[in-house]
């Protein structure tokens, strides 16, 4: 059109080779002043490494990988290689079948295993910790192993039949494509599934009786299931339920009848529902309207989190977490009765051992904490008892305690924090105390076993992890609660647990640092700016600080599945305004910071490295202007650190890189 301008191709162009060349000189600038700053913590960092790998070698390498058994063979996996074992045999005889540097992936660790049911292929993930991408290998197991096929970018894949998987790619983070391949004479690939919806991630899982395999395409607060029968896995999958916005569901099955695992109903949290005909469509209306062919099995308590679940075939086993505290409940389908034991109050997480079989009498299981290295449990349906597995290597963490409080918000809500410090240390007020906080995506703060937990809690450290809302561990109620617009109750949260601490004596603010990584940053960002009085210290890893920028750009990957947990900025100003409320780079201003050490990643495809290069430039400026307007006696300029690594790749670290970290 006459008249019109049309932006030249050069000017676009010289727009982003100055953003490419500014953030260069803002990176060098980062890595000098990294260079310069990191020898003043040579010795510390000496100790610390010899500490932590002495501990390391005391309770993780003697921790068992997970065994997965099929009839007589049992399979393991050790120091990247896979072994097979006889069940009567014992470990001492295992073959190695094959290991990761055979395959000539010396960087890689190996993510997923899954192996045909007539135990003829295998199907391994390999995964470098410098990408999110992930590379799927099928061995074709016998008397000499070999490779049959390699599939690049791969998420999640499953045996449907003995020669025929299915699997998902991944692509910009998203994967929404399900293949099946076969391993038969007329070997040949197709495509099965393909998700339009940008805001859906699709994976896959097998019933535990194997009956079906289940695509499930999930969005932050949406699911949909798709069936395929493993009887006849070329047949097109069947549609359990078409997605209904806010409804999440999962299927299990168990002698002919499906048990659906939803969220459909008052209250909106997860609840057990037994069908008795998976033919025809299921219609989540049906439970509702109390149609006789619907029976509810279970529903969870209200501030209940369903952690895991596994179907057994005259058992279900769920384990649930409420108040802090771990619970396992049995459903028996033989009695129908419902046994509940109250898990040791030191266990903060559990991992079920991987593909335990259908037909078991026993389910073995995992507890740990941050502090306390995993400890094998078993369960034992005919006994209906907990039995403690004694491994004798591993030395008993005895001098800790452990104990949980509920600080009340803003809003009156009360917020689970989970304590752990050295029993014989005397004056708590005086000792320094390490914050954890995440909230967001319903996701649970991370509480495994870590060396460096331990370490500090024999150094007289104090360790407080604040569930606050926006995290998962109340339910899913305790994340509706935390998001989009209720993302500042989180941060209201936050403060009150930390100042409940300082007021039981827990530390004070002086000896304080607060620890948050990917979202959790920016709970810990906000808290930062509205009140830096109450820590000394913040660390951060790989941390999201720039809410609003991020969910403004589309183009970027996961900004549109995202917008579920912060909202649509783009579209909505009363969103944009309330981000911008909370969000900490847009919130920075001049005045006395703690001090700021933040560790981020060069591949990192999730928080990408400009925002945070923007963030620490405009954090030091705002404290340098602070210091130069003010002369009180003992104003102290805070330390901010960026140290940049050039592997590693969102929080996901092997051993020894994280111990570098």
């Amino acid at each position: 059109q006459k008249g019109t301008k049309v932006p030249s191709k050069r000017k676009q162009n010289t727009s982003i080779v100055t953003s490419d060349l500014l953030h260069k000189n803002l990176l060098k600038s980062e890595q000098k002043n990294w260079n310069n700053i990191s020898p003043t913590y040579k010795a510390m960092t000496k100790r610390i490494k010899e500490k932590l790998e002495e501990l390391h070698n005391m309770y993780t390498l003697k921790s068992r990988s997970p065994r997965m058994r099929f009839g007589e063979n049992v399979y393991f996996e050790e120091n990247g290689s896979i072994f097979l074992a006889k069940a009567d045999d014992g470990e001492g005889n295992a073959k190695i079948l094959f290991s990761v540097e055979d395959l000539g992936f010396s960087d890689a660790f190996i993510q997923r295993i899954r192996i045909s049911p007539d135990q003829r292929y295998m199907a391994i993930s390999l995964k470098s910790e410098n990408s999110e991408e992930a590379i799927c290998i099928i061995m074709k197991l016998g008397h000499l192993p070999f490779v049959e096929k390699v599939i690049p970018s791969v998420f999640s894949f499953e045996w449907a039949a003995n020669d025929v998987l299915y699997y998902t790619t991944q692509k910009n983070l998203k994967c929404q494509n399900v293949f099946m391949t076969t391993f038969t004479d007329q070997k040949h690939t197709k495509l099965v599934y393909t998700e339009q919806d940008a805001r859906f991630f699709v994976d896959l899982y097998c019933t535990k009786d194997r009956h079906f395999l289940t695509i499930n395409s999930n969005s932050k607060t949406t699911s949909e299931v798709w069936l395929v029968d493993c009887r006849h896995p070329f047949e097109s999958p069947a549609l359990v339920q078409a997605r209904t916005t806010g409804v999440i569901y999962h299927i299990e099955h168990r002698k002919d009848q499906l048990y659906i695992l939803t969220t459909y109903g008052e209250p909106a949290e997860y609840k057990a529902i037994l069908t008795d005909n998976y033919i025809h469509r299921i219609n989540l209306d049906a439970y509702c309207s109390g149609k006789e062919n619907w029976q509810l099995v279970y529903a969870l308590e209200k501030k209940t989190k369903l952690v895991d679940f596994e179907m057994f075939s005259d058992d279900c086993i769920m384990f649930l977490k409420n108040a802090g505290h771990l619970y396992l409940n049995v459903i028996s389908f033989v009695s129908y009765s419902i046994q509940s034991i109250k898990l040791p109050t030191w266990a903060c997480e559990f991992e079920l051992e991987s593909h335990p079989e259908h037909t078991t009498s026993t389910c073995y299981f995992q507890l740990s904490s941050p502090v306390h290295p995993p400890k094998r449990f078993a369960y034992s349906f005919k006994e209906n008892n907990l039995i403690e597995q004694a491994v004798q290597e591993v030395p008993i963490i005895t001098n800790c305690h452990t104990t949980r409080l509920l600080a009340k918000s803003k809003d009156e809500t009360l917020v689970p924090i989970t304590v752990f410090h050295n029993k014989n240390s005397k004056e708590l007020h005086r000792r320094p105390l390490l914050v954890h906080v995440y909230g967001a995506y319903g996701i649970d703060l991370n509480m495994s076993f870590k060396e460096e937990k331990l370490m500090l809690i024999e150094e007289g450290w104090i360790l407080a992890y604040c569930h606050v809302r926006g995290g998962g561990e109340q339910g899913l109620s305790w994340h509706r609660d935390g998001c989009q617009q209720n993302k500042l109750k989180g941060l209201h949260d936050l403060r009150a647990c930390i100042t409940l601490l300082h007021q039981l004596g827990f530390s004070q603010p002086k000896h304080t640092a607060l620890a948050a990584a990917s979202a959790g940053g920016v709970l810990a960002g906000a808290l930062c700016n509205t009140d830096p009085a109450l820590i000394r210290a913040m660390v951060l890893q790989a941390p999201f600080i720039d809410v609003l920028n991020t969910m403004m750009k589309t183009h970027l990957p996961l900004t549109i599945e995202e917008q579920e947990e912060w909202g649509n900025p783009l579209e909505d100003e009363k969103c944009m305004k309330y981000i911008k409320s909370y969000c900490p780079y847009q919130n920075i201003k001049p005045q006395c910071y703690p001090s700021v050490f933040i560790t981020a990643y060069e591949n990192d495809e999730r928080v990408t490295l400009p925002g945070i290069l923007q963030y620490v430039q405009k954090l030091r400026k705002a404290a340098l202007d602070h210091a130069s307007r003010t002369s009180k006696k003992g104003n102290w300029i805070p330390n901010i650190i960026l140290d940049v690594q050039a592997n590693g790749s969102h929080c996901d670290s092997s051993w020894e890189h994280s111990l570098n970290e």
